[in-house]
């Protein structure tokens, strides 16, 4: 593909006696990894092989029926008509060829943008590209690539940038050039039965026929339209297309017209019916034949390397768990299975079962329970009366000299006559301490003291009495934490978004991201109109009904939860339809991003 390098020149082939070394060892080398690709290859069956055919002629009889089978909800077809009732024949077939299309579009975006994805990347990126994530054979061959250019005396690194920018082009061209097909002829086929539309409500006998007529047409013209991605096919060096460019597309034509025909046998209608699913079945062929060079790798391909790596890693844990089973006669094994039987059920009894059980007794029993505490609120009612009858007794024989005083008087007013009374006995202590009222205020004074100590105790009592539930909490912390973890991930696998469908936030910006791409799309094709490119403009909006359908598929399910479906259903066939305003479509678009719940933006982390 690349031209040869100035360094292939007859002038700088005499290399040096370390370069002829070097060159032979890499000679060695590549011969073996040539030798090993060639017996690969050979032992792949050939595409002409009986086996390669029979499964062929297996697969285009599975078509229609895997079609039918997995037929998912689309954009509708603009037929108001056969809304409410099973569609016939003739309609399925046009469903048929709608959802075929719209299918085989969906591949060529993804592997087109792909394939943009690497063209952005850097030139270390695509080289580990084309050596690492296309497959063993991918990297054999360009291991072998670059010994070889290193024996020649070239720069393997360029060279091989040079062929992956070039590879990642043509694969490039041919999916944008496919695109611009698919969506021409998907926005050709919905415009007729659009068109068709108000004719079937007249004339269905007659009408039906005329749209597989005119669907027929449209087979032929993308015939003439497609041979033009034949020919960058085969201009690329890629054993599949070359030996399947024989086989060019040619769809079979109706043998009646529109002016030869003007009433149709079921036995004529169903004829046609026949050619358009055979003309839809080669197409399909066709697709999966061009699809097979350019398409992108599929993740088995992409990680491989991964994959083997984590297989050797695998295999070296079988042969060490290998080594200490019974079957080598180790009990290793065992003990470490005992062990850890007995570190999980003692750390289940010691986090979880015994905290639960303490909580579960202070939260039911700790109220209900009277068992002997620290200091009870009994004992302290008895200090304080005894307190209360000393002060009183007290202050009767040294204020009113024997007069009775209230019983409802407050203890801190007489603590006070106390005290004042205990500070002038202390002026003669010793005198007073015998014939005074010293001893009885000192002794009053120790009462105070026991009551308070006795209030602090019964206080300490209870703050520990409510710290039994905390501190039994707290034991029971890495139970909840392993539990919390445990309900995060389940939480996350059961709400795991995939893709616009989904019920997180991503697929929520998905979704709005749809919207988005309906409004470029729109812009583009009034620019397109605006400018007079036809064609373009009819790529455009058949690229819009692509983007409607994956949109239409994507709310479908939330918007029926919510009860918006009917109206959110109407709005999107109303952005589908090919006679409506730009400028009402815009509205229509705004009004869908404000107004419905499944395309709002997330009010929380979900």
């Amino acid at each position: 593909m690349a031209s040869s390098s100035p360094a292939e020149s007859p002038s700088s082939v005499a290399p040096s006696t370390s370069i002829v070394s070097a060159g032979g060892s890499g000679s060695l080398i590549g011969r073996y990894l040539n030798r090993i690709s060639r017996t690969v290859q050979d032992r792949l069956p050939s595409l002409d092989s009986p086996l390669l055919a029979v499964i062929s002629d297996f697969y285009q009889r599975l078509l229609p029926t895997r079609r039918q089978r997995r037929r998912r909800p689309s954009l509708p077809l603009p037929l108001h008509f056969y809304a409410a009732q099973p569609s016939p024949t003739t309609i399925r077939v046009v469903e048929d060829v709608m959802e075929c299309t719209l299918c085989y579009l969906h591949g060529v975006q993804k592997s087109l943008h792909f394939w943009q994805t690497r063209a952005e990347g850097t030139n270390a990126r695509k080289i580990y590209f084309m050596i690492f994530e296309r497959g063993p054979l991918a990297f054999i061959d360009g291991t072998y690539g670059m010994l070889s250019r290193l024996h020649t005396g070239g720069s393997p690194i360029q060279h091989l940038s040079h062929v992956a920018s070039s590879t990642i082009s043509h694969r490039i061209a041919i999916l944008s050039s496919l695109s611009h097909c698919l969506a021409n002829f998907l926005a050709q086929v919905y415009l007729e039965v659009n068109k068709y539309e108000g004719i079937l409500l007249e004339d269905v006998d007659k009408s039906l026929p005329l749209l597989l007529l005119t669907i027929n047409n449209l087979f032929l013209k993308l015939e003439v339209s497609i041979t033009q991605i034949h020919e960058i096919c085969k201009g690329e060096r890629l054993s599949s297309v070359d030996e399947n460019s024989s086989f060019a597309l040619q769809f079979e034509k109706i043998p009646y017209t529109e002016e030869q025909k003007i009433q149709w046998t079921n036995t004529e209608i169903r004829d046609a019916t026949e050619v358009i699913h055979k003309n839809l079945q080669r197409f399909e062929l066709y697709l999966v034949g061009i699809l097979s060079t350019c398409e992108k790798p599929n993740k088995l391909s992409i990680y491989w390397l991964h994959y083997t790596c984590g297989a050797i890693g695998l295999s070296l844990c079988s042969m060490w768990l290998l080594r200490h089973s019974s079957l080598m006669g180790s009990s290793d094994i065992e003990n470490w299975i005992n062990e850890a039987k007995e570190s999980a059920a003692g750390f289940l009894k010691d986090h979880v079962e015994q905290p639960l059980i303490s909580i579960r007794d202070e939260l039911f029993e700790t109220f209900r329970r009277r068992h002997k505490g620290v200091m009870e609120a009994e004992e302290v009612q008895l200090t304080a009366e005894s307190l209360h009858r000393m002060l009183l007794a007290f202050c009767e024989q040294t204020k009113t000299k024997g007069q009775k005083m209230p019983d409802d008087i407050p203890d801190q007013q007489l603590l006070e006559m106390v005290m004042a009374r205990y500070e002038k006995e202390v002026m003669h202590p010793l005198q007073n301490l015998l014939s005074g009222e010293l001893a009885g205020a000192m002794l009053i004074q120790i009462q105070k003291l026991k009551l308070d100590l006795e209030i602090a105790m019964l206080e300490l009592d209870q703050i520990l009495k409510a710290n039994e539930i905390n501190f039994a909490v707290l034991a029971a912390l890495p139970a909840f934490v392993l539990s919390l973890l445990l309900l995060m991930l389940v939480r996350a696998w059961i709400m795991q978004d995939k893709g616009a469908e989904g019920r997180g936030r991503v697929a929520r910006r998905q979704r709005r991201l749809l919207l988005v791409e309906v409004e470029e799309r729109l812009v583009e094709f009034q620019t397109c109109m605006d400018q007079g490119k036809a064609e373009d403009a009819q790529s455009m909006y058949g690229l819009m009904l692509y983007t409607l359908d994956l949109l239409y598929k994507a709310v479908e399910k939330h918007a029926k939860e919510t009860g918006e479906w009917i109206k959110l259903r109407k709005n999107i066939m109303d952005l589908a339809k090919p006679d409506l305003s730009t400028e009402r479509k815009f509205a229509i678009i705004l009004r869908m991003g404000r107004m419905y719940e499944s395309l709002l933006p997330s009010s929380r982390r979900v």
